[in-house]
């Protein structure tokens, strides 16, 4: 602490040897096994300056290289809001339990004058399983449990150094009725702003989107988590990976992944491996998976692609480059078929399957499409670097890799080895083959998703799924896929309660029995990565090039739905979409902020049908129309407000 004084003098009062120590009230903390707290055990006072620290012991000063403390780039984790319970419950086994309503991460806030050294429990639970009782299974070896014990005087408990995922919280160790008015959770995660909303005339896809962004911050927590309640929490980059552009587009998450990703850098090993998790637990995990270790790659790319700042890459090259690398020495003529890999994590399968449509995706093949991408976000990251020799060099690998990829995995009749969603959702989001076999590799993913009604992918087919479909004329099933309130569909688990998105498709089943119960948390972001989708492609709001320094509005309504609209706060401001289907007409309201320029795409019969705020958008001195093609009339404009609308 420097103190300044009127006279300008000033005296530095640093921690050194002559500070004393004690301990206080928490007598036991740990992440995953929750706090005990003992009341009885409170110095009150002891930060005021006339505190009797007499009986305190002298620190120990630690001899430690002040060269390796550096100021995070990060937010700090805060309290963002405090929740009531919604209703007091006691289940058929006689358990006392509180709902909040919403499956959170935080930790309760307990007011209560209890009697002097009486113990009480609180545990905590995502969900009550099929009688109504409290569930903790899913924790598996996980206590999640404060331990509070009272002083005699009114105490007010809250955990310092823990945190715990739950929308129940179970009692024990009160007589009587609880009172909820004794009882708050409290919710956070790191400091990260809101930056951007989407709702639509869908209830429950509006729900989908809460679900999405309450899954975003419950895991937001300093580092990306997998899920915040059981004995795990980890930095899974996979995770991270595929559920990165959504969290974009709702929270500002530009330093919180800066950081991160410099963690990522940091515990790649010398071959230029990555670690699965982030931050590394030697022993726990492995490195190099497939779609994990690409995050090293496909983050930094599409954090410049969001926030417009080179140096994201600049910062990340080396790492980016190390990943690569290795996957290039780790293949044989450009073919990657080497190692043990998670592949397409929790994937679907259908039961008797025998064609194999829905059976698990050749995890070779999965390589060689993430190598491709890989190799082809260093040779654009290169280009923008101005590194030209590395930009050319990249970008050879990429198509050598392509290359490969038709030689192994595609067949003279233009069919995949793997005849599963993700094989061909992965092959043509990611350019691997020809222009010539596209179309017919997209009507194959058409003719799957037709033939089972619902989706198959895993963790890395079902970022990309509905853009695949969307992009090559299938909007209609992709509108399918969304709106599928049965097992498997992101609607499911929102018609059966839940407050954020599941880790597996099938969490619970609707009977509400749970069918796993050591794998299968109930707030994991990853499939939440529709959220893209929602925001680029339905409503159509997205970047023409890094930053959104041009953007991009191409609506893609489909199904039932009336209304959709999206925001997002760029570096130049906030950008705004919404469409409407009104009185037979469709409106295109747009908001673009000053110092970029948009292409609007207006879905409408033809270029002379578009009326730009109430007289043709031919004859408008703010736009300029370039053309109608495949049902969209192409127009430019600057920054400003402007409604389209079409008959």
């Amino acid at each position: 602490i420097v103190v300044t004084y009127k006279d300008g003098t000033q005296e530095i009062i640093t921690s050194d040897s002559e500070w004393r120590s004690s301990t206080g009230e928490v007598v036991f903390s740990t992440i995953y096994d929750g706090e005990t707290v003992d009341a009885r055990l409170q110095q009150k006072g002891w930060s005021r300056p006339e505190f009797d620290d007499s009986q305190w012991k002298r620190v120990r000063v630690a001899d430690y290289p002040l060269t390796d403390l550096v100021a995070t780039e990060s937010e700090p984790v805060v309290i963002h809001r405090t929740m009531k319970p919604i209703e007091v419950i006691t289940t058929p086994a006689g358990e006392k339990v509180l709902d909040f309503g919403q499956n959170l991460v935080g930790r309760e806030i307990f007011t209560y004058k209890g009697k002097p050294g009486q113990k009480i429990t609180i545990s905590h639970a995502e969900v009550l399983d099929e009688k109504g009782n409290f569930y903790t299974v899913n924790l598996r070896s996980a206590r999640a449990q404060s331990t509070y014990i009272c002083s005699g005087e009114e105490d007010r408990f809250e955990p310092t150094f823990t945190f715990y995922g739950f929308r129940y919280l179970k009692v024990e160790g009160i007589e009587g009725e609880l009172n909820p008015d004794n009882f708050e959770a409290a919710v956070i995660f790191s400091d990260i702003a809101e930056n951007g909303n989407f709702s639509s005339s869908n209830k429950l896809v509006n729900q989908l989107q809460s679900n999405i962004q309450w899954g975003l911050t419950g895991n937001f927590l300093d580092v990306p988590t997998d899920c915040p309640q059981r004995d795990e929490r980890l930095g899974w980059t996979g995770d991270a990976q595929v559920f990165f552009r959504t969290a974009t587009f709702n929270r500002d998450v530009q330093n919180f992944f800066r950081k991160w990703l410099k963690d990522l850098a940091i515990d790649q090993d010398q071959t230029g491996r990555v670690s699965d998790i982030v931050p590394n637990l030697p022993g726990l995990v492995g490195r190099g998976r497939v779609g994990w270790a690409d995050a090293a790659t496909i983050i930094p790319w599409q954090h410049y692609m969001a926030y417009g700042d080179a140096s994201i890459l600049e910062d990340q090259y080396s790492s980016m480059k190390a990943w690569v690398d290795f996957v290039i020495s780790d293949s044989d003529n450009y073919l990657w078929n080497k190692g043990w890999h998670y592949g397409d994590w929790l994937f679907y399968s259908v039961n008797n399957d025998n064609a194999g449509n829905s059976a698990v995706t050749y995890t070779p093949l999965v390589q060689q499409c993430f190598f491709a991408n890989s190799a082809s976000i260093m040779a654009q990251t290169a280009e923008v670097l101005g590194r030209t020799d590395d930009a050319r060099y990249y970008a050879d690998v990429a198509t050598k890799a392509r290359e490969a990829f038709c030689q192994n995995y595609l067949t003279p009749a233009g069919m995949l080895v793997s005849s599963t969603q993700t094989a061909y959702v992965l092959a043509l989001n990611f350019d691997m083959l020809p222009e010539s076999e596209r179309e017919k590799a997209a009507a194959h993913l058409a003719a799957n998703v037709e033939k089972y009604g619902h989706i198959t992918t895993g963790f890395l087919g079902t970022p990309y799924i509905c853009h695949v479909l969307t992009k090559f004329g299938y909007n209609d099933l992709a509108y399918k896929l969304l709106l599928r309130d049965q097992y498997p569909g992101w609607l499911y688990p929102v018609t059966m309660g839940a407050t954020t998105i599941w880790e597996r498709w099938n969490s619970m089943m609707p009977d509400r029995t749970i069918p796993d119960n050591g794998m299968n948390s109930f707030n994991h972001y990853s499939y939440g990565a529709i959220g893209d989708w929602l925001y680029r492609d339905a409503v159509g709001l997205h970047e023409g090039s890094a930053g959104f320094k041009t953007i991009i509005v191409k609506p893609h309504p489909g199904a039932d739905f009336t209304q959709m609209q999206a925001s997002q706060m760029t570096p130049y401001g906030r950008a705004e979409a919404e469409w409407q289907k009104r009185d037979g007409a469709f409106l295109l309201r747009v908001v673009i902020p000053a110092n970029t320029t948009a292409e609007i795409y207006v879905p409408s019969a033809s270029a002379s049908s578009v009326v730009l705020d109430g007289k043709p958008a031919a004859d408008s001195a703010d736009a300029k129309v370039v053309g109608h093609a495949d049902g969209y009339t192409k127009i430019l404009i600057g920054s400003g407000s402007y409604l389209f609308e079409t008959r």
